[in-house]
């Protein structure tokens, strides 16, 4: 499931290919996949400029000139193609949203979803999630805090979007081996410079995975050399059997409140 890097990566990306660009199009070939009429629907967004893109955790927001917001979260196994009808990769779309012809494309949105709604209904609709990680405004002193109360262990406290918002399965793994911590500790056992530890270890991989345009597979356009780039140099994710490029132990996979995670069994403790 794209996370927190993934999905800035995407509105860098987005930003650069179609805000203040007009929509002139929408094809919906899956109606789940968004959560009006699609009569309505289009007819909301049909020649409106896009103003900007934003993220907030998983989520993108698409800033249109009516004041409508299209939210889209991928969930898993969702993605974006950008680029003409000649481009497209072979796959099913879900919704493509035109820009003359260039096209926005939706892909993999089984469990994923693109809605409309106003600001209000956004702001409710995203007003659970937990605190951006890498906004200045989030410092130790708040992390600190925040963790004093979390109970439980590390991997489950950091899925937790309520806690911080936008880290998953993948950076929550890479988050605990760069701190030095097993994921499978649990927080009323942890120092409070294991905690100092990990909160710096969350900034310095989220802003590292960015760099890296994520560990998503497929490109974002035709001739895209930086989105997925992070798999390449990821230290633990996926990486079951392979050697601990810190100390050379192998690094296992287990199970943690029914997710895989990652990590070496001899230097993170």
């Amino acid at each position: 499931m794209p996370e927190l890097p993934e999905m800035e990566t995407y509105k860098i990306l987005l930003i650069q290919k179609i805000a203040g660009q007009m929509i002139t199009d929408i094809q919906i070939n899956r109606e789940k996949s968004i959560n009006l009429k699609p009569e309505l629907f289009k007819n909301t967004i049909m020649h409106q400029k896009v103003i900007n893109i934003n993220r907030r955790g998983k989520h993108l927001l698409f800033q249109l000139q009516n004041g409508h917001v299209l939210l889209l979260h991928l969930m898993l196994g969702g993605w974006m193609f950008y680029g003409t009808d000649a481009e497209k990769p072979n796959r099913t779309i879900q919704v493509r949203i035109s820009f003359g012809q260039q096209h926005l494309y939706f892909i993999g949105l089984r469990l994923g979803y693109l809605h409309l709604y106003n600001q209000n209904e956004t702001e409710q609709k995203l007003s659970d999630l937990g605190p951006e990680p890498l906004e200045m405004t989030f410092t130790l002193n708040e992390f600190l805090k925040r963790i004093a109360v979390k109970h439980g262990r590390l991997k489950t406290a950091l899925l937790d979007q309520e806690f911080i918002a936008g880290i998953g399965n993948c950076y929550s793994a890479e988050i605990c081996y760069h701190a030095g911590i097993i994921p499978t500790k649990d927080i009323d056992d942890t120092s409070e410079s294991e905690r100092s530890q990990l909160f710096h270890s969350m900034k310095f991989v989220l802003q590292d995975a960015i760099k890296h345009g994520g560990y998503m597979e497929n490109p974002f356009f035709y001739g895209d050399l930086l989105t997925g780039s992070f798999y390449k140099v990821r230290k633990v994710y996926d990486r079951e059997g392979e050697n601990c490029d810190r100390c050379g132990a192998t690094i296992v996979m287990q199970m943690v409140s029914s997710r895989k995670t990652f990590n070496c069994p001899n230097c993170q403790k």
